[in-house]
């Protein structure tokens, strides 16, 4: 009886065994089969392809492109990490022919924003190349297509190059500024089976008046979004 009993119990634990590798191997299946299908596979950058060099005009309103601006746009970031992180990017120097004002625009667009991908923020890229974040401040550009949610930092070189920036990312076509917001985002694109592309849009000038730099760029970006077809200004601020 005693080894009739002790077989019928290693039995019972063998099958109990066997049930629980069935199981889990069902559901290791169940997890690769959810993440095969929850793998985002089309990219909304073939559906509308941007070509940010014919996108922006070199020249509108009382701007154009400086050919012999004194001081060129500052690039925080490493050529190797941009040509890995961004598709295209575009950087240019445009001067007020009325106020003799100078701006500072670069323009980085990435057609992947998966992890390991997503664009580099200017208040960590700044002071990785030596710049002091003096001040970052949340609000809104008043375009005439409609506000757009942008971030105004105040940069300082050594005590000596104060460099004001306005910037704001597009998430696909929507305006973000990073956070919780831009990562519920992404999580919709990524159950859409959708591999969103993202861009930069960033003004910058040298001016120790910050408040007179941040009204000039608000006026350049205006004046540039008005010049652009609807689809593009679409594209580059979401309005």
């Amino acid at each position: 009886m005693t080894h009739t009993a002790t077989l019928d119990a290693s039995a019972q634990t063998a099958g109990t065994l066997t049930r629980r590798a069935i199981i889990a191997a069902l559901i290791m299946g169940l997890a690769a089969a959810l993440a095969w299908l929850l793998t985002p596979t089309y990219r909304l950058a073939d559906e509308n392809p941007v070509n940010l060099e014919s996108m922006i005009p070199t020249a509108f309103g009382d701007w154009q492109v400086d050919a012999n601006a004194f001081a060129g746009v500052v690039n925080p970031q490493q050529t190797e990490l941009i040509n890995r992180l961004y598709s295209q990017t575009l950087s240019r120097t445009y001067k007020n022919t009325k106020t003799g004002d100078r701006i500072m625009l670069s323009i980085a667009y990435g057609e992947d924003q998966r992890d390991g991908m997503q664009m580099h923020y200017p208040e960590v890229c700044y002071p990785a190349q030596g710049f002091e974040v003096r001040s970052n401040t949340v609000g809104e550009l008043a375009a005439a297509s409609g506000p757009i949610p942008v971030r105004r930092l105040k940069t300082v070189l050594n005590n000596s190059r104060f460099e004001p920036v306005t910037y704001w990312t597009m998430l696909g076509d929507t305006p973000q500024l990073g956070g919780v917001k831009k990562k519920i985002a992404e999580m919709r694109y990524g159950l859409r089976g959708q591999i969103v592309d993202g861009l930069l849009f960033r003004v910058s000038s040298i001016d120790r008046d910050s408040s007179a730099a941040f009204g000039s760029q608000e006026a350049f970006v205006r004046d540039m979004l008005a010049s652009l077809s609807a689809p593009d200004r679409h594209r580059l601020s979401g309005n």
